[in-house]
C-alpha cells in the first residue's frame, strides 16, 4: 500500500459556511477534508472531460446516481450503519 503525501490547505469561506459544511459532511459520514478531496478530483475530472481526455464523467453515470440515491435513502431512514473512522489510504 502506497502512502499518499498530504499538504495543509487553508481556506477562507463565508461566515457560517464551515459549520454548515461540517454538519452536512457529518450526516454523510465524512469530514470536510474528504469532501474537498472529492470536489477537487471531480473538478479536475470535469476539466479533463471538457478537454477531451476522459470519455465520460463516472460520478454522474446512471449506475452511480442510482447507488447514491439508495445510500441517501438509507441514511435518511436511519437504516445506514454509519461510523466515524480515519481516512483509509490506498
Amino acid at each position: 500500500m502506497n502512502a499518499m503525501k498530504h499538504e495543509l490547505l487553508t481556506l477562507e469561506v463565508e461566515s457560517g459556511l464551515k459549520s454548515e459544511m461540517e454538519r452536512v459532511c457529518h450526516k454523510m459520514g465524512m469530514n470536510i477534508s474528504t469532501a474537498f478531496a472529492i470536489l477537487a478530483r471531480k473538478f479536475i475530472r470535469e476539466q479533463e472531460t471538457s478537454s477531451g481526455t476522459l470519455s465520460e464523467d463516472l460520478f454522474y453515470s446512471p449506475s452511480n446516481i442510482e447507488y447514491l440515491k439508495k445510500v441517501t435513502a438509507e441514511i435518511d431512514s436511519g437504516a445506514a450503519k454509519l461510523s466515524e473512522h480515519e481516512l483509509i489510504e490506498e
